[in-house]
């Protein structure tokens, strides 16, 4: 038998600690500011929709927002209001896709769902091309009338943007994954049929694990 001192606290399985005060719950963030620059052919766009910008910043993640015109660019800061610590990063991704060409509707998917991202590359990336060559890559990922763009973008759930040489991909990690393997197949050459026939193999597969 072990011998217990009389005088030793006793022993407890968890610490006991006084209820929080309710103002302490209340976690208080700095006040953080953004600043996106916008290019000078985004800024009439821009002006246009402001109201269908702005409004989804203030509202859904409580967010300061203003358009500089003289610096083209939009600034955004957190107020007291903002209760989401990541608020400013999703605005930021937010008003950086519409600057990059996506429309108002699709960009705010991001501010929405947490698991969409913007990717972005340029042909060089993918193979060295001049003159006539660029030309024609460019003119194989669009297609006649932007058909193989479309196709692209139903078949991989996501949004496509061609600004001149760099392509803009919004969607989830896997989606953007499909969709720019694609692009980078039509860059290599192969002809839209062939691209079209591994674009449907994939969609049915994804269709098989939605069901």
């Amino acid at each position: 038998m072990i011998d217990t001192d009389p005088s030793a606290p006793p022993q407890s399985a968890a610490p006991a600690f006084p209820p929080l005060p309710a103002s302490a719950q209340k976690a208080t963030l700095k006040s953080e500011m953004r600043r996106i620059p916008i290019p000078p052919h985004r800024m009439t766009p821009l002006k246009k929709d402001w109201v269908n910008i702005f409004s989804p910043l203030t509202e859904m993640l409580q967010l300061q927002v203003r358009m500089n015109v003289q610096r083209k660019c939009v600034e955004i800061r957190t107020s007291k209001h903002t209760t989401d610590i990541g608020a400013i990063q999703k605005g930021a991704d937010f008003v950086k896709a519409y600057a990059l060409g996506f429309d108002v509707n699709d960009a705010i998917a991001l501010l929405r769902l947490d698991d969409l991202y913007l990717d972005s590359f340029e042909i060089k990336d993918v193979k060295t091309l001049h003159g006539d060559h660029l030309s024609r890559a460019i003119g194989r990922i669009a297609g006649q009338d932007g058909k193989t763009k479309f196709t692209i973008e139903n078949a991989s759930r996501t949004r496509i943007v061609l600004a001149d040489t760099k392509i803009h991909i919004l969607g989830s990690f896997q989606n953007i994954k499909i969709a720019r393997d694609a692009i980078v197949s039509l860059i290599l050459g192969s002809p839209p049929g062939k691209v079209y026939a591994g674009l449907r193999t994939v969609s049915a597969r994804m269709r098989q694990r939605a069901l």
